[in-house]
This record gives structure tokens, sequence and C-alpha cells, in this order.
């Protein structure tokens, strides 16, 4: 997880002075708080576009860590793997609900347990908001189908 620099005393944190758009790179990858519940693989019903979570970590998914293994070329082992940008996350409506990103596209703040709030690393661990201990890799998995969960959203 990425540092950012401490608020001076009485000063609010970045994210609530900025928009998305207008965050260095630095604080756009501290908005992600670990839990790597994005990584997860979904189907998606071709007839009604309904989308549904399963526990399988993507290909280069470390799903103890809930880091990816190559993060700085995912997109080029994984195409499908959705690059998040201030202009895109209002559309992925796959998003989970918790995660910064979307909440705060949305107006909304970031909860008490985002590492951000901490200061630990590990606090999206402890509140059972990752995917860690849940999730299992594509090479265990077997038939997609049989790995739906509802717990993502």
């Amino acid at each position: 997880m990425m540092t950012h620099k401490p608020a001076r005393q009485n000063e609010p944190p970045f994210w609530h002075q900025k928009t998305l758009a207008r965050m260095n790179p630095q604080e756009w990858e501290s908005l992600c708080d670990g839990c790597a519940r994005c990584c997860l693989e979904k189907l998606e019903d071709s007839d009604s576009g309904e989308v549904s979570y399963t526990n399988i970590g993507c290909g280069l998914l470390d799903v103890q860590a809930c880091r990816c293994t190559n993060y700085p070329e995912r997109k080029r082992f994984m195409p499908d793997c959705e690059r998040l940008t201030p202009g895109n996350i209002a559309f992925l409506k796959w998003m989970p609900s918790t995660c910064a990103y979307k909440l705060l596209s949305e107006g909304k703040d970031l909860p008490d347990w985002h590492p951000l709030v901490t200061g630990d690393p590990d606090s999206v661990h402890k509140a059972g908001i990752s995917v860690r201990g849940r999730a299992v890799s594509q090479e265990d998995a077997g038939d997609f189908e049989d790995h739906i969960v509802i717990w993502p959203k």
C-alpha cells in the first residue's frame, strides 16, 4: 500500500479536499483499501446483464495477500482487467459498495475501517471486508458457477 503525506494538524485529509480527478497518482493509489473484491471473477448473464460475483480471484491475484502479483503489467496478462479512472468509476456497476473510489465518486466518505482512516494497512482485513480467507485461486477453482457468492456487494 502506498503511503501519503500526513495532513497538517486540523487540515482535512486529501480525499476531503480534492475530487478524484484532481488527485495525484500517489493519492489515487492510496485510496485502494486492499480488499481485492474488485479482483474477483464475475459472471454476466448474457440475456439479463445481471452480474454474479464468485469467490475466485483473477489469475494474477494473490488471494492471501489480497494483492495483484503483477500490478504494473496486469492489463497485458489480464486484458479484461479494468483500469479505474475518475471517468469510468461511476459506470462500473460491479464495483463493490465498500470501494473508496465508488464511495468518493458518490459524494460519500471513507468507512471507519479504511486504512487511510485507521493508519493500519490490515484494518480492511480485521474488519472482514477483504477476500482474505474467503477467496480461492483460479487454479484451484474448477467450475466458476460452483463459486457464486453474495458477499462482495
